[in-house]
C-alpha cells in the first residue's frame, strides 16, 4: 500500500523525532536567521525551521549543540563551554521567541504535551563532551539549561571518551576515568547518553557503565557502509539487549561504502590543524572556512532515499524493530540529496516504508515510539 497525499494523516497520528540535528549553530546563531520563516536549503543550505517542520509533520526535534574541539587546555574547556551555554541560551530564546509554535521539552512527556497543543517540541542535546571540559559538574549547568541528551565525542577523542575517527587511534581504550563519573552524573540526572561517534570500545564501555539505556543519536549499521561511524552487529545487538536505540543516519558519506576520493584525510587535517587554537570569532571563522573548501573540492557521494531506507531496515533486520528511529543529521551534513533534502521531506520516508509493507504500529515504534521509552527510563533514574 503506498500513502498518497491524501492518507498524509497517518504522518500526523504518528508521533514523530528525529534525534539529531545542528540547526542551533548552523542557523539560530547566525544574525538575523528567522526561525519562523520558511527557508530554501537551495540558497542559505539551512534544513530546519518552523514552517518546514510543520510542512514535513514533524513533532520534535533534538537540537544538538555542536562544539568543534580545539585546544585540550585549560583556557580551550573554558572557551567551548561557555561557547555550548551561549548557544544553548540563544537556542532557549528562539523558542521562547516563538511559543505560539513551538515549546521546549524537558521530558518524553512533553513532546506528547506539546503535539496535542499544536506546537512544535524543541529537546536540547550535547554533541561532543569536549564542552563539559574536566569538570563533570559542568553536567549539571547542561541540564539546568534543559539539555536532556549527551554525545560523548565528535571527530577527536576527548577527555572523556575515543572518537572513531581519530586518526591517531585509540587514547583511552573506551571511556576514560572522567568519561565514568560523566556517564554515572547524566545516568543521576535523567540525561540520555548518546555514543554516536563515539569508538567501539567507548560504546561498550557505555553500554557496561551507564544504568539506563542509550542511544545512538544518528549512526547506521556498518553492514550497509563500512564507516567507521557506523556499528556493526554484535554491538547493534548488544545496544537492543540493553534496550537502546540506534537512530539512523541520512550522512550520505556513512550511507555508501564508496572509492575514497580524499575527503575524510582532507576533514582530519583541517581538524587537526586547529586542534591547538582556542575559540574566537577568527579561528571559527577560519576552521569554517577551511571545512567549507574541502567539501567543494571533495563533494559527497552520490546517494539516494533508498540507500537510508536500506539502513533503517538492516538496522531492524539486526536490533529488532524496538530499536531504531530517526536521527538525520540535517543542518550538520545529513540529507541534502533528492527525496530527502530538508525536514519537509520527511514524509518521503514513511511513503518508501509503507510501500515496502510497514503496519502504522512499527512507524510509530519507528519515529517516535523507541526514542520516548528510552528517554522515560532515564527520567525515571533522576526520579
Amino acid at each position: 500500500m503506498v500513502m498518497h497525499s491524501n492518507d498524509s494523516t497517518l504522518h500526523e497520528r504518528l508521533f514523530t523525532i528525529d534525534t539529531h540535528s545542528d540547526t542551533p549553530t548552523a542557523s539560530l546563531m547566525r544574525a538575523g536567521w528567522d526561525f519562523a520563516a520558511r527557508h530554501d536549503y537551495g540558497l542559505d543550505h539551512s534544513q530546519i525551521d518552523l514552517p518546514r517542520m510543520r510542512a514535513g509533520g514533524m513533532d520534535a526535534m533534538v537540537f544538538a549543540v555542536y562544539v568543534g574541539q580545539l585546544a585540550r587546555t585549560p583556557a580551550g574547556w573554558q572557551a567551548a563551554h561557555e561557547r555550548a551555554v551561549r548557544c544553548f541560551e540563544r537556542t532557549r530564546t528562539v523558542v521562547q521567541e516563538n511559543a505560539g509554535e513551538c515549546g521546549l521539552a524537558l521530558t518524553a512527556d512533553d513532546g506528547l504535551r506539546l503535539k496535542a497543543e499544536g506546537k512544535r517540541a524543541i529537546y536540547l542535546s550535547v554533541e561532543n563532551a569536549y564542552s563539559l571540559g574536566r569538570d563533570p559538574g559542568h553536567v549539571q549547568t547542561f541540564f539546568d539549561l534543559g539539555v536532556r541528551m549527551l554525545g560523548l565525542t565528535h571527530s577527536l577523542n576527548n577527555d572523556v571518551a575515543d572518537s572513531s575517527t581519530d586518526p591517531r587511534g585509540a587514547e583511552w581504550g573506551g571511556l576514560s576515568p572522567l568519561g565514568r563519573e560523566v556517564v554515572a552524573e547524566c545516568n543521576r540526572l535523567g540525561l540520555v547518553l548518546d555514543a554516536s561517534h563515539a569508538s567501539d570500545g567507548a560504546l561498550r564501555d557505555l553500554l557496561e557503565h551507564s544504568r539506563a539505556p542509550v542511544v545512538l543519536s544518528h549512526s547506521g549499521p556498518r553492514a550497509m557502509a563500512d564507516h567507521p561511524r557506523n556499528v556493526g552487529d554484535e554491538l547493534l545487538r548488544v545496544l537492543a539487549a540493553k534496550d537502546g536505540v540506534i537512530q539512523i543516519n541520512a550522512l550520505p558519506v556513512a550511507l555508501v561504502t564508496a572509492p575514497d576520493n580524499g575527503r575524510t584525510a582532507a576533514i582530519t587535517e583541517v581538524l587537526l590543524r586547529h586542534q591547538h587554537s582556542i575559540f574566537s570569532p577568527a579561528t571559527t571563522a577560519a576552521e569554517d572556512r577551511d571545512y567549507d573548501r574541502v567539501c567543494r573540492e571533495h563533494p559527497n557521494p552520490p546517494v539516494t532515499l533508498d540507500d537510508f531506507i536500506r539502513h533503517i531496515e538492516q538496522a531492524v533486520t539486526v536490533a529488532g524493530i524496538d530499536h531504531v528511529g530517526i536521527g538525520c543529521d540535517l543542518d550538520g551534513g545529513g540529507g541534502g540529496f533528492a527525496g530527502l533534502r530538508d525536514v519537509a521531506d520527511f514524509p518521503n520516508i514513511t511513503r518508501a516504508l509503507v510501500a515496502r509493507g510497514w503496519s502504522e504500529p512499527d512507524l510509530a515504534k519507528l519515529w517516535g515510539g523507541n526514542t520516548l521509552r528510552v528517554m522515560q527510563v532515564a527520567e525515571a533514574l533522576r526520579a
